[in-house]
């Protein structure tokens, strides 16, 4: 791996014996060539002392925290023009096609969202569905969930930098054109994070993410949204935005999709209405509020006018 910085921050000592010390720390890292910021991650370390010196004896994840891709096993690094993709269990030959289907999303989300992002991605790929959610530190992802995003709500340009997570098993089940929404969808989020922040509903960061995978893709709204197109026919169209709460994994699939689809819907009649860039600057100026109230001013379930700041506040979140 391209390491480029290495770092342990102590945020707790516990003294368990004369010769033994529980450390909790929090690990940084870069990769070289794609992180501006370095991951970061909580993880406790055992130090034993011999002979008057101090070793490290363990190295492990704090409660919680996502498990890193090399405890998983050997790691194998394939690099693209845009992309990194580090893979454990995997064949070169399937890294090679997601770091170039990683190298054709990004020029394409840099089309929609053309501000200040590193332009690059780094995508893991864990050898199954369970070391997918060690990898996010997210239990109980459904095993139709194809990729997530990894990051932190901290705020601004240094937020830590982010994680493509890719779902070996459902990712390989879809076709090419999945595949290129999928990566294409997770790499907005990567460009999008130093504007989304804890005021920005789920329902526009993944609207939003989704609007830009399908904006070149040539498909109808009802390819675009058939759960959707499904509930509106049996007569239960939807009477509001999706709230956070419907994006949850672990509950209804469906459900699920029909969340997604509803923010993809809700991108796309704003763009279809206002045009492009103010799709877009209605983006930055939620993320940009003080909070999640008075982010807008409802007119009806489909059209709203983002409140406007003069000196907006940037930040980022998961």
């Amino acid at each position: 791996m391209p390491l480029d910085g290495w770092s342990y921050e102590v945020t707790g000592v516990e003294h368990t014996a004369p010769d033994r010390v529980t450390a909790r720390v929090d690990l940084g890292y870069r990769l070289r060539g794609h992180d501006r910021r370095p991951v970061t991650g909580a993880r406790v370390l055992d130090l034993t002392e011999r002979d008057g010196r101090w070793y490290v004896t363990g190295d492990r994840p704090a409660k919680g925290a996502p498990r890193q891709l090399w405890e998983q096993g050997d790691v194998t690094v394939v690099r693209g023009a845009h992309a990194l993709v580090l893979g454990v269990g995997r064949q070169r030959a399937r890294l090679r096609e997601i770091a170039a289907a990683a190298d054709r999303a990004v020029p394409a989300v840099a089309a929609a969202w053309p501000g200040d992002w590193a332009r690059r991605v780094v995508v893991l790929v864990p050898g199954t569905l369970d070391a997918m959610g060690s990898s996010s530190g997210r239990r109980g992802l459904l095993p139709g969930i194809a990729a997530v995003t990894t990051g932190e709500t901290r705020g601004g340009a240094d937020a830590p930098a982010d994680r493509v997570i890719v779902n070996p098993d459902a990712y390989g089940i879809l076709g090419d054109f999945g595949r290129q929404l999928v990566l294409t969808h997770e790499t907005v989020h990567v460009a999008t994070r130093a504007h989304t922040t804890p005021s920005t509903p789920v329902w526009l960061s993944e609207g939003f993410a989704d609007w830009v995978a399908y904006r070149d893709a040539g498909r109808t709204p009802a390819q675009a949204a058939p759960e959707l197109r499904r509930a509106v026919r049996d007569g239960e169209p939807p009477v509001r935005l999706p709230e956070d709460a419907d994006f949850a994994f672990g509950g209804d699939p469906e459900a699920l999709a029909r969340a997604y689809e509803g923010g993809w819907l809700a991108c796309e009649l704003i763009a279809e209405r206002w045009g492009e860039e103010e799709l877009t600057a209605f983006y930055r100026a939620v993320g940009a509020h003080p909070g999640r109230e008075g982010r807008w001013r409802t007119r009806s379930t489909t059209s709203w006018t983002p409140l406007r700041r003069s000196s907006p506040r940037t930040g980022a979140r998961t």
